[in-house]
């Protein structure tokens, strides 16, 4: 069974690049265009992991992730923190948040497949 990685991003450039990275090393990819409904799918489809862009309309990943964190279904779901905006102090803030990981934009791919293998191995293992 695939694990399923929800991408919460309100950037049609940067959701196809990373849907097209994760179909295809096996991963099932679930989106959302802005926070709140980032929350609303987590909520529904409990997914394996979700991907967090910092920057979006309506509620931001800061507002999302502390939601969803708050919630018993939701908290335990690891949430890695994406950002184009790279400032001191933000790896510090997203944390605080609740979000157990963090990488800057333009993502790596080798980074972030590393980051997806170590948070789903400790989740699932």
């Amino acid at each position: 069974m695939a694990y399923r990685i929800l991408y919460v991003e309100d950037n049609f450039q940067n959701k196809r690049l990373v849907r097209k990275m994760l179909q295809a090393r096996g991963f099932e990819v679930l989106e959302a265009d802005d926070g709140l409904t980032g929350v609303e799918v987590a909520t529904k489809e409990l997914p394996d992991l979700i991907l967090m862009d910092i920057s979006l309309p309506g509620i931001d990943g800061v507002e999302a992730t502390s939601r969803l964190k708050a919630r018993p279904d939701t908290g335990p779901i690891p949430i890695i923190a994406l950002t184009a905006n790279a400032m001191r102090g933000d790896r510090e803030r997203f944390l605080a948040a609740g979000c157990d990981d963090y990488l800057s934009k333009p993502i790596s791919t080798a980074e972030l497949l590393e980051k997806l293998q170590r948070h789903l191995r400790d989740g699932k293992g």
